[in-house]
């Protein structure tokens, strides 16, 4: 999905939706981190990809 689809899809989400989906990101980044040292992540860049989408909900809940 692009950045902008996603953006789009944030801004339609409440306050508390998005509170909740940015706890399920936080907890899906450190699973993925734990599978990295265990050797089990085949997608790297899919962690670059939840840090990305953690600061824009951060952002967004900031602004709203």
């Amino acid at each position: 999905m692009k950045c902008k689809d996603k953006m789009k899809d944030f801004n339609r989400m409440d306050k508390p939706a998005l509170k909740e989906f940015l706890t399920e990101k936080k907890e899906k980044i450190r699973q993925l981190r734990f599978d990295l040292s265990a050797g089990k992540v085949k997608n790297v860049r899919e962690i670059r990809e939840m840090r990305r989408d953690i600061g824009r909900l951060n952002t967004l809940l900031k602004s709203k």
